[in-house]
């Protein structure tokens, strides 16, 4: 037995608890449309792209190609493969060929940390440690016919979290699991394709699949609003959101690859939502807004969870499908790092700008860096980007989301961030 699978054995014995619930297998149908169901397709189109994608280390850096993809994959082999305790973050399950992602400092495996390995995995070309993954996920589905059938469950937020069906980490299998589609293909073994539709389903009929809202649980996104829900489990509850759940180039690419109307509806809706929820002043955002962009009351401000919504953003300028006001808003927020001290700023803030930590985060720098590719005018974007190239690979207790973030925003900076 691996140290990695030994390590993973203690986990699930003790404190790990089962990642994912849900349904083993694809949903019955993808072309309903009874009931007021959302029709979504039986297979995927071939999204293309114009192939130019900005690389900010060679445009600002005048760093080579070859450079900052030698970097990128040296942090890859660093978090996935190292011999070292305290490096890696992909350790082996319980059964061959099936690999999670560790979350060290709060010995826990979210969904999130998988979904943003799987797609770092598939950019890189990977296909490996993809593959394991998606495996591990889909074992630990549970054969049920609950109303959660097709979701998964996770924990969500920051320190020990709660436990939650975490639309983040759905969302990005989904936009996973069709790039992979798109660059390897789908197998009887890998079925990406018809995994990825079966998402798209749940996210959108849950409620027409169930009769309703049954013991809570409803539809991930809002048909009438186009916009995703903070959890299934809100349906009933009220109108609520965050901004670090918000995937326009996601929802973008859906569109392209479906032929649905309802996801250029949600890029658009999210992209209004983000601009509407953010501080006029400094640009950051609350924890929950509604989906009218109001902030809900008593809600945190911005939070380590927070740090994702700058990637959404970067992705969606690097693909070149942002709008305008997302390009006002990220220069807002480099900004009002930059009146904080690029090399000092702090990690938590009320929405006004009122430091609540004051310790600079290394996940921070790398999204702030990664936001700069949506700010092409702001004089201080070089700094951001030098930032992020100067950092270490990210080791010890915080290299799960410091890790992650770090791989994602270098895949960015880089132009290796790209539509299969």
């Amino acid at each position: 037995m691996t140290l990695r699978r030994a390590l993973a054995s203690v986990l699930f014995g003790a404190a790990f608890v089962s990642v994912v619930t849900g349904c083993g297998g694809t949903l019955d149908s993808l072309s309903r449309e009874d009931g007021g169901s959302v029709r979504v397709p039986s297979s995927l189109q071939r999204v293309t792209h114009s192939g130019n994608y900005y690389n900010a280390f060679s445009e600002l850096l005048n760093q080579p190609t070859s450079e900052s993809s030698k970097k990128t994959e040296k942090a890859f082999q660093q978090l996935f493969h190292s011999p070292n305790e305290g490096e890696y973050i992909y350790y082996e399950g319980r059964a061959p060929n099936q690999y999670l992602i560790f979350d060290a400092l709060h010995n826990q495996v979210r969904s999130e940390g998988i979904a943003l390995a799987m797609l770092i995995s598939v950019e890189l070309d990977h296909q490996t440690e993809f593959d394991n993954l998606w495996r591990f996920s889909k074992a630990q589905q549970q054969e049920h016919s609950g109303p959660a059938k097709g979701y998964f469950s996770s924990r969500c937020g920051e320190d020990a979290g709660t436990d939650c069906y975490d639309v983040y980490g759905m969302q990005l299998f989904a936009l996973a699991l069709m790039l992979a589609n798109g660059r390897w293909h789908s197998t009887a073994d890998m079925p990406y394709e018809s995994d990825a539709l079966a998402l798209l389903d749940a996210f959108l009929n849950k409620e027409v699949t169930n009769g309703g809202v049954v013991n809570g649980i409803g539809n991930a996104f809002s048909v009438q609003d186009h916009l995703v829900r903070e959890e299934p489990t809100l349906a009933d509850a009220g109108f609520t959101t965050r901004s670090s759940l918000q995937m326009p180039a996601a929802y973008w690419y859906w569109e392209k690859a479906t032929g649905m109307p309802f996801w250029g509806a949600a890029a658009k809706a999210s992209r209004a939502l983000l601009v509407n929820a953010a501080d006029p002043n400094t640009g950051l955002w609350p924890m929950r807004s509604y989906f009218d962009g109001a902030a809900v009351a008593g809600s945190p401000g911005f939070t380590q969870q927070a740090y994702r919504t700058q990637l959404n953003m970067a992705l969606d300028a690097l693909w070149g499908t942002a709008s305008s006001d997302q390009g006002e808003l990220a220069n807002r927020l480099i900004n009002f790092f930059s009146s904080e001290g690029i090399a000092s700023y702090g990690s938590t803030f009320d929405t006004d700008g009122s430091p609540v930590d004051t310790s600079h985060a290394a996940a921070l720098v790398s999204v702030n860096g990664a936001l700069s590719v949506a700010t092409p005018s702001n004089a201080n974007r070089k700094a951001f980007v030098q930032a992020v190239w100067d950092q270490p690979i990210p080791t010890g207790d915080y290299r799960y989301y410091e890790g992650l973030l770090y791989l994602m925003s270098m895949l960015v900076l880089s132009g290796q961030m790209q539509v299969y």
